[in-house]
């Protein structure tokens, strides 16, 4: 019998998803700076309920549609070819995106055992960001093995997440227990509490880039085929999973600020393994070290299956070739996750700052979806609750669009992620025209 997936899996599956690389660098490099301890903990808690709001629209959903390709296949049902394609262009990118720059992660937590002997052949240098063979070949090889792993069935690519988040969530716990002893809260209590200011412009910057950090959620409607349980109980799943995530990113930032100023972090190359290893020593580094290669590996994982079953859906509706929806002996979609790995492997070529641009725009590709399914939720709710929740989820993701594009919003995307978005729209546009529209048949 075809592997299914128990309520274990899938919150293993999200929360592995949810929490990745972000979660152990954001904290010097943005969170303490730009919003502090109170205030970053305030915007997560704000995006958590958000999503949760939004997450009503996709119990909706898994209520009323059985497919695989989620809220694509969602859209298309209920709008037509044209949305149903503008959500799944979008999500395409957002789901390959994760998987290189998780990768390209994974490189770096490498570096941090080992420093840069692994720089080896230095070939060029991208947005001034260096490449290294050495370092591409690591990536590379990520790639592949999860690869292999996803092609081998759910049993097998079920499994390796279970023991990566069991990991993550167990060492994160240690990690912090550990620093809340012993440090010495003086610079907690002088730079994030004694004279703490509430600040919108500070959360707004948290609550921008929700979208994304937490679009892991969404992975339960593009594997709901797969579960051995009723999809309604996977609602609670989510939510479980999603204030999970939001305990793991405060738990993360609160650490680093037991340790370092907003500015003496910003100094950091990287500001929590310095302050774990300050403090612990090599054993609470290691530790670290374990939770984060978890949270890398755990996300390309999720990633993967979740890219295959999206491609998958697109192919059965000819957006993309019918060969991506043939499954193999164990009951996966091979030919999918192999074009997700291969198109990963162009990515650590390019350098991890291009892959950080490409990421950056897809909170909006993500936050669109979530209108979607949102706005498609709402109008087929029969009872009057559940069209009150949907509408909320689908003003909470227009909020979001606004806090990625106004002009003078703190969270909006940086230049080169807008022109990438401009760039992506335009290749969607392009490839539906050629390819879609009346037949909708693609021609390779």
């Amino acid at each position: 019998m075809t592997k299914k997936l128990n309520r274990i899996d899938i919150f293993s599956l999200v929360l592995g998803s949810i929490i990745g690389w972000g979660s152990f660098t954001l904290p010097g490099t943005k969170f303490l700076q730009e919003s502090g301890v109170i205030n970053t903990a305030i915007g997560f808690l704000i995006g958590g309920i958000a999503v949760v709001f939004i997450q009503k629209g996709y119990h909706i959903m898994m209520q009323n549609h059985g497919e695989d390709g989620g809220e694509f296949s969602y859209t298309y049902n209920h709008l037509g070819s044209t949305h149903g394609f503008i959500v799944g262009w979008g999500l395409i990118l957002c789901y390959l995106s994760l998987v290189p720059l998780n990768a390209t992660a994974f490189v770096l937590v490498v570096k941090k055992i080992l420093g840069p002997k692994i720089e080896i052949l230095y070939l060029y240098s991208v947005a001034g960001y260096p490449v290294y063979l050495s370092e591409v070949f690591i990536a590379s090889f990520i790639i592949i093995l999860f690869a292999y792993i996803n092609i081998k069935g759910l049993k097998a690519s079920s499994c390796t997440q279970n023991i990566m988040v069991l990991f993550l969530i167990l060492n994160i716990i240690i990690v912090f227990v550990s620093m809340l002893f012993l440090t010495d809260k003086t610079i907690f209590l002088d730079n994030y509490i004694l004279n703490y200011q509430f600040d919108l412009g500070e959360i707004s910057k948290v609550l921008a880039i929700v979208p994304f950090l937490f679009v892991g959620f969404d992975v339960i409607p593009q594997v709901s085929t797969d579960l051995d349980f009723k999809p309604e109980k996977a609602t609670r799943i989510a939510i479980i999973s999603i204030f999970s995530g939001v305990l793991g990113y405060n738990l993360l930032n609160m650490t680093t600020s037991l340790v370092f100023s907003p500015q003496g972090a910003l100094k950091q190359e990287w500001a929590l393994g310095t302050a774990v290893m300050d403090n612990i020593g090599y054993v609470g580094f290691l530790l670290l070290l374990v939770a984060l290669a978890a949270a890398v590996t755990g996300g390309i994982n999720g990633f993967m299956l979740s890219s295959s079953k999206l491609i998958a859906a697109l192919a059965d509706y000819q957006f993309l070739s019918p060969k991506y929806r043939e499954k193999n002996e164990n009951g996966v979609y091979a030919k999918g996750i192999k074009f997700v790995a291969m198109i990963s492997l162009i990515a650590p070529w390019v350098g991890r700052e291009v892959i950080i641009y490409i990421v950056d725009m897809c909170s909006l590709s993500a936050a669109l979806a979530y209108f979607y399914v949102c706005y498609i939720s709402y109008t087929i709710a029969v009872e009057r609750k559940e069209k009150v929740l949907s509408s909320i989820g689908g003003l909470v993701s227009l909020i979001f669009i606004l806090l990625l594009i106004f002009p003078w919003s703190p969270g909006r995307l940086s230049i080169p992620s807008l022109i990438f978005t401009v760039l992506w729209a335009g290749a969607g546009y392009l490839y539906y025209r050629r390819y879609c529209v009346n037949t909708g048949k693609v021609v390779y």
